[in-house]
C-alpha cells in the first residue's frame, strides 16, 4: 500500500505531496497536467529506468519519496536523479541498487501502464498470463534451469562433432601454435625478471663502483663505519653502567653488528655476480624480444601466453579423444532432453487444468463488467518438436474469444474494440491479483496488509456511459481488496473513489506546475459536474453530480459479499461463470 509520495523538481512537478488511503483513490486532470508523471514517478520508486530529461528544466537534481505499508512493515523508498542522468535509490536510508528496488516492488505495488492492454493482442504474451494464473512459478523455474542445461548439452555436442568434423586443418594450426609456445619453455613473471636484469647489466659499470665504495666505507678503510662503531659502543657502554636507559641500545650491539657484516658481505660478492660482457646483455635482449612477440600474439600478458600453451594442449587432447567423448555427450543430451521434457509435460498438464477455469473465470468478470455472454477460450497447443520448444516448455497458449452471442470464437486480438480489450484487461488484472493475494477476513474482503498496491493508468479507454459505471464499479470492489490507485476521465468510474483527486496546473512567473489536491466530500459532487459538463456547470449537472455520488454510496452499502462464496478467487469467478467449458479448448 503507497500511503504516502513526494514528488520534488521532476518534469512539469516543482513540489507536490500526496497521502493517499486505503481502497480505489481516483486521480483526475485534464490531459497534459501531469498524471502520467505521478505515475511515472511510481516506476521509478520501483526500480524504473532514469533520464536527466526528467529532471526539471534549471535544477540539477529531482527526488522522488514515498512510504509504503506491506505486512506490518514500513518502507521509505527514495530516488534521486541528477541532470546528468546518474541516480541513486535508497530504502529506509540504506543505499540500493535500481534491480534490488525492482525485487522489493513486487511486494508493494503493481503498476500498469496506460497502454498495457495493447500487450493482449501479442498472442506470445498470453501463456505468461496463464502461467500467472496458474501459479506455479517454481515449475517455471526449474523448467528454465532444465531447459538451459538441455540447450548446453546440444551446444556442447554440436560443437565435440564440428571438431571431428574440422580436425585436419584445426589440429595443424593447434600443433604449430602450441609447438611455437613450447619450445619457448616460458615460465611465469620472466618477462619482469629478465628487465629487471637488462637494467642491471646496461648500469653494470657503475653498480660496480657504487658496491665497491659502500663495501669500502662500510669495512674496508681505518675509517669505516664498523670501525668507528668500536668506539660508539664502548662509549654507550660507560653511559649504560651511570644510567641503565642506555641498556636497551647496548644490547642490539650484537644485531646491528650481524646486520652490517651481512651488507658489506653482499655486496662484495654482489660485484662478483655482475656479467658485464655485451654477450649476457645480447642475450637478455633476445630472450625479451621473443617474449614480447608471444605475448603480442598469445597475450597480452605472459600469463595469458602460458594459459594459451594449456588451453591447447588440451584442446589437441580433446581433438585425439573426440571419437570417445561424443558418446558421452550424446548420453548426456538425452538424459537431459528428457529431464526437460517430462517437466515440460507436467507444466504442460497443469497448464491445460487451469486453461479452463481462466476462461470460465474471465467469462464471469465480463459478465460483471456489461460483457454478458461472452465466450471465451484459452487454446494451448503442445509441440513435440523440438525446434518449437522453449524455455517456458512445449505450450503456446492464445485466447479466443466471442462477445456476441452466436458468433464463432476468434482471436482475441482479431475480434475486440479498444472498450472491450480495455474490459478484458480489467478482468485478467482482476483475476491475477486476486489470484495471488486473495481476500483476508472471510465474509469480508477488506485489504490485505500483505497485498501491494494497484495503479491503472487510464484503464478506461475507449469505454463510456453505462460501461463506465460498470468499470467503476468493479474498481470499488476491486478496492475493497487492495488499495487502487487510478487515473480516469470518467466520471461514471470517478464517482465510485474513497479517495478524491484533482491534478491541475498553472503558470506563475513563466514556469508550468503541477498540483495535486484531495478533494473534501463537499468539493466532489462539484468537481463531477465539471467532468461531466465542462467549465459551466448548471444547476441540473449539479443535481445529477450529487445523485450519482448518491447512487454510489447506496451500491457501496450493499456490495459485501455474499454467503457461501468460494474464499479462492478462481473459484468465486468460475461459480460467476454463466456456462461450463466446451471440450477441446481449454
Amino acid at each position: 500500500m503507497l500511503r504516502f509520495l513526494r514528488i520534488r523538481r521532476l518534469a512539469v512537478i516543482d513540489a507536490v505531496e500526496v497521502e493517499f488511503g486505503p481502497g480505489l483513490n481516483i486521480l483526475k486532470g485534464e490531459t497534459g497536467a501531469g498524471k502520467s508523471i505521478l505515475v511515472e514517478a511510481v516506476g521509478l520508486l520501483l526500480g524504473g529506468r532514469a533520464s536527466g530529461d526528467l529532471v526539471r528544466t534549471g535544477e540539477e537534481n529531482a527526488t522522488i519519496e514515498a512510504i509504503f505499508e506491506s505486512g506490518g512493515d514500513e518502507f521509505l523508498v527514495r530516488r534521486e536523479i541528477t541532470a546528468q542522468g546518474r541516480s541513486r535509490a535508497f530504502v529506509n536510508g540504506e543505499l540500493t541498487t535500481a534491480g534490488a528496488l525492482k525485487d522489493l516492488s513486487s511486494r508493494l505495488i503493481e503498476l500498469h501502464g496506460q497502454h498495457e492492454h495493447q500487450t493482449l493482442l501479442d498472442p506470445s504474451t498470453h501463456l505468461g498470463t496463464l502461467d500467472l494464473f496458474a501459479g506455479h512459478a517454481a515449475s517455471l523455474t526449474d523448467l528454465t534451469a532444465h531447459f538451459a542445461r538441455y540447450k548446453d548439452a546440444e551446444a556442447r555436442l554440436a560443437a565435440a562433432r564440428r571438431a571431428l568434423q574440422d580436425r585436419g586443418a584445426r589440429e595443424d594450426l593447434l600443433r604449430y601454435q602450441l609447438d611455437e609456445l613450447e619450445r619457448a619453455a616460458l615460465l611465469p613473471g620472466e618477462d619482469d625478471e629478465l628487465a629487471t636484469t637488462r637494467q642491471v647489466l646496461a648500469s653494470a659499470e657503475r653498480m660496480t663502483h657504487l658496491c665497491e665504495d659502500a663495501f669500502g666505507a662500510l669495512y674496508d678503510r681505518d675509517d669505516s663505519a664498523l670501525a668507528l662503531l668500536g668506539g660508539v659502543w664502548k662509549k654507550v657502554g660507560e653511559l649504560a653502567s651511570i644510567d641503565a636507559a642506555f641498556q636497551p641500545y647496548l644490547d642490539s650491539r650484537a644485531t646491528i653488528k650481524s646486520h652490517l657484516d651481512d651488507l658489506a658481505l653482499f655486496l662484495r660478492r654482489y660485484v662478483d655476480t655482475i656479467d658485464a660482457s655485451p654477450e649476457r646483455l645480447q642475450e637478455v635482449e633476445t630472450r625479451l624480444a621473443l617474449l614480447e612477440k608471444l605475448k603480442k600474439k598469445y597475450g597480452p600478458t605472459l600469463a595469458d601466453a602460458i594459459s594459451r600453451r594449456d588451453t591447447l594442449r588440451r584442446e589437441l587432447d580433446d581433438i585425439e579423444h573426440g571419437d570417445a567423448k561424443v558418446p558421452a555427450l550424446e548420453q548426456d543430451l538425452v538424459l537431459t532432453r528428457s529431464a526437460f521434457a517430462a517437466l515440460a509435460r507436467q507444466v504442460s498438464a497443469t497448464r491445460h487444468q487451469h486453461a479452463g477455469l481462466l476462461a470460465r473465470a474471465i467469462e464471469g468478470e465480463l459478465g460483471e463488467l456489461a460483457m454478458a455472454g461472452t465466450r471465451v477460450d484459452v487454446r494451448l497447443t503442445t509441440s513435440a518438436n523440438e525446434a518449437q520448444w522453449t524455455a517456458s516448455g512445449l505450450d503456446q497458449a492464445e485466447f479466443f474469444l466471442s462477445p456476441n452471442p452466436g458468433e464463432e470464437l476468434r482471436p482475441l486480438a482479431r475480434i475486440v474494440s479498444g472498450g472491450e480489450l480495455s474490459r478484458v484487461m480489467l478482468a485478467l488484472k482482476t483475476l491475477l491479483a486476486t489470484s495471488r493475494h486473495g481476500y483476508t477476513a472471510e465474509g469480508d474482503r477488506r485489504p490485505s496488509p500483505a497485498a501491494p498496491g494497484l495503479i491503472f493508468d487510464e484503464v478506461d479507454a475507449g469505454i463510456g456511459g453505462r460501461v463506465a459505471d460498470v468499470v467503476g464499479r468493479k474498481l470499488r470492489t476491486l478496492g475493497s481488496a487492495f488499495q487502487v490507485l487510478c487515473i480516469t476521465h470518467q466520471p461514471q468510474i470517478a464517482a465510485y473513489a474513497d479517495s478524491h483527486f484533482q491534478i491541475a496546473k498553472a503558470v506563475t512567473d513563466g514556469r508550468t506546475s503541477t498540483t495535486v489536491i484531495r478533494l473534501a466530500e463537499g468539493q466532489r459532487a462539484g468537481e463531477l459536474a465539471r467532468m461531466l459538463g465542462g467549465d459551466t456547470v448548471s444547476a441540473g449537472l449539479q443535481r445529477t453530480a450529487e445523485e450519482m455520488l448518491e447512487s454510489r454510496r447506496a451500491k457501496a452499502k450493499g456490495e459485501t459479499k455474499p454467503k457461501g462464496e468460494s474464499e479462492s478467487p478462481q473459484g468465486a469467478a468460475a461459480a460467476r461463470a454463466p456456462r461450463k467449458p466446451q471440450k477441446g479448448g481449454r
